[in-house]
């Protein structure tokens, strides 16, 4: 009987050292990635672009000319290609202007 204890003894210790090391290495697992993720997260915020600054009161008119001068250069090179005659660039050209 006293061998059966000692044998018991035996294997409660080392299932209790098992468990006591595998709960300290996966803290420090856990502990590492959250590490990681605070680093990356830090570094992915670092690498963000800054906000624009916002437009000025004349930038609408700017851009809305821009758009226009766009629009009026892709029908110019329909009417290169033939797609559009004189007259389906003109009517489509104004119709840009007016807008």
């Amino acid at each position: 009987m006293p061998r059966l204890i000692r044998g018991v003894a035996r294997t409660a210790v080392i299932a209790g050292t098992a468990t006591a090391v595998s709960n300290r290495v996966s803290r420090r697992q856990a502990g590492r990635w959250a590490e990681q993720d605070s680093q990356q997260a830090y570094a992915e915020q670092a690498q963000a672009p800054a906000p624009a600054a916002a437009p000025s009161p004349a930038a609408p008119i700017a851009d809305t000319m821009d758009n226009k001068i766009a629009q009026i250069k892709q029908l110019g090179d329909l009417k290169a290609q033939g797609l559009l005659s004189e007259a389906e660039f003109e009517t489509q050209k104004s119709q840009i202007l007016n807008s």
